[in-house]
């Protein structure tokens, strides 16, 4: 799937997007509050500027994705692989990132403590 079959999709009213491959999709500044990425590959992908408030990326894989700026309050990213993501400024109020992986190439916004999110370090 690409970018724009996922923009019509939701567009259409579709929310669930289990388990899809969206690896590299430039999803830029895309307006997708309460979209269902559960367990998704979106490894490389850049959501820079997404507006995904509420969404469930829950296991899903965004190793090295860009989310520079993007908007995550309230997402789920429980287990959910984040080596060598780009968080920078990236909104996390309320997000929970539970057993998320990182390590040393993951870009955090300058103070945010992954240790006190419950985050796993590898």
């Amino acid at each position: 799937m690409d970018a724009e079959q996922l923009k019509q999709r939701y567009a259409a009213g579709e929310r669930y997007f289990s388990a899809a491959n969206l690896s590299g999709v430039k999803l830029i500044a895309a307006d997708l509050p309460g979209i269902n990425l559960w367990g998704a590959d979106l490894s490389g992908a850049n959501l820079a500027k997404a507006k995904l408030w509420g969404a469930d990326l829950s296991q899903a894989n965004l190793a090295k994705a860009n989310l520079t700026r993007a908007n995550l309050s309230g997402v789920k990213l429980k287990d959910a692989n984040l080596r060598g993501a780009k968080l920078n400024f990236a909104k996390l109020y309320g997000a929970d990132l539970t057993g998320a992986c990182y390590d040393d190439s993951t870009r955090f916004t300058s103070g945010f403590d992954p240790v006190s999110h419950n985050m796993r370090k590898f």
